[in-house]
């Protein structure tokens, strides 16, 4: 089918070649005003001005949507969830409330721990019914790739169910989705006192099995104080590489140990959460390969300090936006919100905020040449605005939804 957009108000993120946006690079966002866009298919064909449209379409399609000024944009790539979870965890929510800590509310049997004791209970098609709500309910709200993370399995059967919910999900849906194993996550009750054994079970039972079904595209370790050290760390993503899959790491959430060396020596596509920083570490990410991921709903939920965006920004590190979307400390897939506080709470401008979530997000999945931008070739993945007087307005009002639509791969949601 092909689709004509026209008298688009502002086309954001126009862009004919791209690259990661480093530092002062996230401002640049180019746009188009009083635009048309062509879709055929599922991707973008062309775009323009408005008065170049007669000449470049002399023959117009039948299918053709005055947009009447509304802005268009590329949909939102959101490179860190952990989508697939059985079941919410509010008690512990009233628990916060109540001043208990992270460690008193897993001492209750919270936290990862409660997670896999419910996911681990819970029948592969029931799993999969859950993530198919939540994966429709992000992509309302113009989220057009995602990646999604196993880890609350913490069990050889367990994790291999969450990664084969994934991979039907990838079957059955028109979003691009990228899936990350995440066995070390935290350790098994019946693994408490016994780290190396916990270990020696995700690199011999679960990353062969993985390997042979193609559950995953990359590895995950939480790199942290009293999970895994930055040499557990290493040793499993040195184990991860042997199957072909590149790290994106848990580092820096709670403490700075190390996990930030680890990953840049590991070769990582990203490092992510970045709460804890030391003036060494931002000087580190300035000068790292891959993109530095900033997870900003997991931080306003949890009450901790924002990550040092500006710093980071001026450092020239690739900064990246995204949900964390899981069930204790992030349970919200909205894009738009993780955009608003972002700006809000850490000083970034929309042009940063929509090139952080974007362009730069699609290549913390490696999906840059599918998504990210408006550019031919790629999926026709848009989300329609409602009327809004600028860009700026989009994160400043931030608590009304303002898309109209959203199409993904030249279809609507």
């Amino acid at each position: 089918m092909t689709t004509l957009f026209t008298h688009i108000g502002l086309l954001a993120g126009t862009r004919d070649t791209h690259q990661l946006l480093r530092g002062h690079q996230l401002a640049d966002l180019p746009c188009m005003e009083d635009a048309y866009l062509l879709v055929e298919d599922e991707q973008i064909a062309d775009y323009g001005y408005m008065y170049e449209l007669a000449l470049k379409l002399p023959q117009l399609p039948k299918n053709i949507i005055d947009v009447q000024g509304r802005y268009i944009l590329p949909c939102w790539c959101d490179s860190h969830t952990h989508l697939v979870f059985a079941g919410s965890r509010e008690n512990e929510f009233i628990f916060k409330l109540q001043g208990l800590s992270y460690a008193e509310i897993a001492a209750k049997g919270g936290g990862i721990l409660n997670s896999a004791k419910k996911l681990n209970e819970t029948r592969e098609e029931e799993l999969l019914k859950q993530a198919e709500i939540r994966l429709q309910q992000v992509a309302e709200l113009g989220t057009g790739a995602i990646e999604m993370k196993s880890g609350y399995g913490l069990s050889v059967a367990g994790e291999l169910k969450m990664l084969r919910v994934i991979k039907q999900l990838k079957q059955r849906s028109k979003l691009s989705i990228k899936a990350s194993f995440l066995g070390a996550h935290t350790y098994p009750e019946e693994f408490k006192n016994n780290h190396a054994g916990y270990i020696k079970l995700i690199l011999e039972e679960m990353l062969p099995v993985i390997a042979a079904e193609n559950l995953a595209d990359y590895i995950d370790v939480f790199c942290e104080t009293g999970f895994f050290s930055p040499a557990e760390t290493e040793q499993i993503c040195k184990a991860g590489a042997c199957y072909g899959l590149r790290p994106k790491l848990h580092v820096n959430q709670l403490n700075s140990i190390g996990g930030i060396q680890t990953g840049m020596a590991a070769h990582a596509l990203s490092l992510d959460h970045l709460e804890t920083l030391t003036a060494e570490e931002i000087n580190l990410l300035g000068k790292f390969e891959g993109c530095s991921t900033l997870l900003p709903t997991a931080a306003f939920f949890l009450r901790m300090p924002y990550q040092p965006a500006r710093a980071l920004i001026g450092a020239n590190a690739a900064v990246v936006l995204a949900s964390d979307y899981n069930p204790g400390s992030s349970p919200s897939g909205n894009m738009n919100l993780v955009n608003a506080i972002s700006c809000i709470q850490m000083k970034m401008f929309p042009q940063e905020v929509i090139n952080a979530s974007t362009l730069n997000g699609a290549y913390a999945m490696d999906l840059q040449n599918e998504v990210g931008s408006i550019t031919i070739g790629k999926n026709a993945n848009l989300i329609l605005l409602k009327p809004i007087p600028s860009l700026a307005y989009l994160f400043y009002s931030f608590g009304l939804n303002h898309i109209e639509k959203v199409m993904i791969r030249g279809s609507w949601v």
